[in-house]
This record gives structure tokens, sequence and C-alpha cells, in this order.
């Protein structure tokens, strides 16, 4: 994009395309015959530069963090790469009926390493899915960090194992980060197949334990399928058992899917979350569309979520939200072509 009429004479410095030319189309926001211009100084590219520094520091330390932390747990000098690791921070606004917009901070963070020839992993992650309620976890990009429940920290070893040829069985054994600390332990087997029809079906089951909050069980299916003009369509349901609640809850989410372009994505969802105690009943129905973007590079996105919900404690009655984000996703691991 930068050859032909729109280049400039090479100069005595120059002996051909420079490490600007070799960047991927991906990379520019702005039309090929700006190519050349000249920048334009400015309090958002003072920023920006500012913003494009930090993604680099910080994800080379992510990633720094976690060969130490493999290292260390396996004995071995050599670290093995693309560790899983990574920190997500960003801010996030909601507004709902007469309840006016508000910025929220977010961040969100795993730390999990590979060791001993990848059947043992260290995995520390700053919350606990097992003790998020069912409906929450379907919903979680709608919420802002203030909804979420909390849940602190946890860090665990990761069993990885085997069954037969085809299911992927892990076994975590560790604690939640507090004052007192709080043991666990869950297991979770997976298994995925390719049928003879345009579906594909996938089965997860998770067991844990935790000493305060007791037991809990989880069963999950989904079944996938293209749907064509790039559309991907995903229809899974949940259920999960609840032993110091003595109950089971359950949810039914339909999940479609369509990458627009090379930035931006679309996911319209609508799902319905029940429970079984004082009786088996839906408790909420939803909707909603996530429209995603890529502002830069591979770390730096938006997002824009209109929501509406109608939960049974309201008595059914609409409640419509619209979610602005912004995300910074540090990571050692992101393998860029530039």
């Amino acid at each position: 994009m930068a050859s032909g009429e729109n280049a400039p004479p090479l100069t005595i410095d120059q002996e051909g395309p420079g490490p600007v030319d070799s960047l991927p189309l991906s990379f520019y926001t702005f039309d090929p015959k700006e190519y050349w211009r000249e920048p334009k100084d400015s309090y958002w590219m003072s920023f920006s530069n500012w913003i494009l520094t930090q993604e680099r520091r910080q994800g080379q330390r992510v990633q720094s963090l976690g060969e130490w932390a493999d290292r260390t747990l396996s004995g071995s000098t050599q670290a093995l790469p693309n560790n899983e690791s990574y920190i997500r921070v960003g801010f996030a606004t909601e507004s709902e009926y007469g309840d006016p917009a508000q910025f929220e901070p977010e961040a969100r963070f795993r730390l999990d390493v590979p060791t001993v020839e990848r059947k043992l992993r260290l995995v520390v992650e700053s919350e606990s899915d097992e003790l998020i309620p069912l409906a929450e976890r379907r919903r979680d990009r709608q919420l802002t960090e203030t909804e979420r429940s909390d849940t602190q920290a946890t860090g665990a070893l990761r069993f990885i194992s085997n069954v037969g040829d085809a299911i992927n069985l892990n076994n975590d054994i560790g604690v939640r980060l507090r004052l007192p600390a709080d043991a666990f332990w869950r297991a979770t087997a997976r298994k995925r197949w390719q049928t003879a029809s345009p579906w594909t079906l996938a089965v997860k089951q998770r067991i844990y334990y935790f000493h305060q909050d007791g037991w809990g069980a989880r069963s999950w299916f989904g079944a996938s399928r293209d749907l064509g003009k790039n559309w991907q369509g995903l229809l899974a349901s949940e259920i999960e058992w609840l032993h110091s609640e003595r109950k089971f809850e359950f949810s039914q989410v339909l999940n479609t899917y369509k990458r627009l372009n090379n930035r931006a994505t679309i996911n319209p969802r609508v799902g319905i979350l029940g429970e079984s105690q004082p009786n088996w009943r839906h408790t909420s129905v939803f909707a909603d569309m996530t429209y995603r973007y890529r502002l830069h590079s591979d770390w730096l996105f938006g997002e824009i979520i209109p929501a509406l919900e109608f939960p049974r404690e309201e008595s059914f009655k609409d409640r419509a939200s619209l979610i602005l984000r912004i995300e910074l996703f540090f990571s050692g691991s992101i393998s860029r072509p530039y």
C-alpha cells in the first residue's frame, strides 16, 4: 500500500522497503492515501502513544511472571512458551431507565502456567466461577464490576489427564486467597465430537467442593452449527446443583455469532434462566447483543451491549440497559506479525 505513485523516492539512506512497509493491513486505521502524511501532535496522539507503551511493558511483565513461575515449579531452566496468563482491565458504563451512566473500572487476571510437560499447571485467577450464581455467569457481559459477586482470587494446581482418547479430565486442588483460607477441589471432564450432520456437540461436567461453602455439580451441553452467510449458532443448556441451598439452577441460551470484518464481531443472544425452588419455574428472560470492535491491534477493544431483561422479582416488567466498555488485554503470549 506504500508502493507505486503514492510512495516517495528512496533517499540515500534507504535501500528498499523498511519495517513500516511490512506491517499488516490490520495495523492501520487510515486510508492508503494518508500513508505518507506528516503526523500532527495532539493530546490524543500523546495519550494513545502512552497506551501503546503500557501494553508493550505490561504484556512483557505478564509473560515474564508466567515464565518465572513455570521454571520454579518445574525445576527446569527452560520455560514453556505461550503460557495463557493475562491481565484484563477496562472501564464500563451502564445506563438504565432513570439511571444516568457512570464509568466503573474493571479488572481481571489469570496466571495459567504449564509445567512438567503440560501435565501440571499452576492456575491463579481473580475469581472462581463456581461461587458465581448461574444467572450472573450467563449475563456477565451485561454487568459492571459493582454488580458482580465478590468471590476472591483463587490459586490451584491443575492435574491434566485423559480418559480414553476423547475425554479431557482436569483435577484442581487449591485455596481461595483470603483470610481465613478456604481450601477447594474441583474436577472437570470435557468431550467434543462432530456428528454426521452439520451439528457439533460438546458436553462438560464439573464437580466441586469448597470447605466453607460445600459442594456442587454442574452439567453443560451445547450443540453448534454453521447457519450460513458467516453466521454461527450455539444452543446451550446448563443445570447446576447447589447443595447448600438444596436446589437446582438452570439456563437455556441461544447464542449466535458473526464476524463482520477483520475488526468487528456481533453476538446476539436470547436466554431463559430458572430454578427448582420453591418449584420448577423460570426466574428471568433476557436478550442482548454484543457489538465488539477491535480498536487497535489485538489487545484494545470496545463493546456496545444493549440488553433487555424480564425478571420475575419485578413481575416480569421489562428492564433495559446499555453497556459501553473499553477493554485492554495485557498478555505476553500474544503473537504479532509486526
